[in-house]
């Protein structure tokens, strides 16, 4: 059977959107009152979202899931947006209502786990594409193996990493929205195929963009290896906090970039 279950499904148009949402909340005074800022980070990590609260002067604001901050230094150009939970239907739920907010610019920043042995904990990957193992992209755009990056955010990616001069893969990763039932198979054949990562989103979130003519960028740093056929959980080593904290910097680079 052919996903989704609705035959020609993308012939037809939504029955509510995001900025129907938008309008029920503003109606109901639930949302802080700023402009749109040019680009938001999508930040999945706790741990990440205390270090640049504790590194930069932010102003708080409330209008979508999670928390979210205007960073100062950017004249409040760029936000970050974390403490949403993970996985593609809240990410790409969070970001259907950001993109109705008037924002067009994003990049997704976090963990993933490798299916390579050369890549190892704290390695930076960027992703260029990502396996559809998802269920969302598919009410978006219709059936392929993979969803792609936005080639504009993805070179101003490439270039902030280059100025910082970091080095880094760009690669292909899997998405996949149940990481309980990733199974040696999967993860053999996409290590011959030559991906890169597994993570829990950017497939997803490249669909949601293109359908709705946003620019989106996706990168990694690596926490746990799937590369030996069974898990190495890495989480807690220092190289992956530090990795973590160079994406967000290199984010903050590429969406300033004009």
């Amino acid at each position: 059977m052919a996903f989704p279950n609705f035959k020609n499904k993308h012939a037809n148009d939504s029955m509510f959107n995001p900025k129907d949402y938008l309008d029920y909340q503003r109606k109901r005074e639930k949302y802080d009152k700023f402009n749109p800022p040019e680009g938001v980070i999508l930040c999945y990590s706790k741990k990440l979202m205390e270090y640049v609260l504790e590194n930069h002067k932010t102003t708080k604001v409330q209008r979508f899931y999670g928390e979210m901050y205007l960073l100062n230094e950017t004249k409040n150009k760029i936000a970050i947006i974390g403490k949403f939970g993970i996985g593609a239907p809240i990410v790409t739920t969070l970001l259907e209502e950001l993109i109705a907010f008037g924002i067009k610019r994003f990049i997704s920043i976090g963990t993933a786990g490798t299916l390579q042995k050369y890549l190892e904990i704290g390695d930076l990957v960027v992703c260029e594409k990502a396996i559809r193992d998802e269920g969302t992209s598919y009410h978006y755009l219709k059936a392929s193996k993979y969803a792609h990056a936005s080639k504009k955010m993805t070179e101003r990616i490439k270039k902030a990493l280059d100025a910082l001069e970091k080095k880094y893969l760009l690669g292909t990763s899997w998405t996949v929205d149940a990481p309980y039932r990733e199974t040696v198979a999967e993860a053999r054949q996409y290590q011959k195929e030559g991906v890169a990562t597994v993570e829990m989103e950017a497939s997803a979130l490249f669909a949601v963009a293109q359908y709705r003519g946003a620019e989106m960028g996706a990168m990694f740093t690596i926490s746990d290896s799937l590369a030996e056929l069974q898990w190495s959980p890495k989480f807690h080593f220092k190289k992956n906090r530090g990795g973590l904290e160079i994406l967000y910097k290199v984010a903050l680079a590429a969406l300033l970039e004009k």
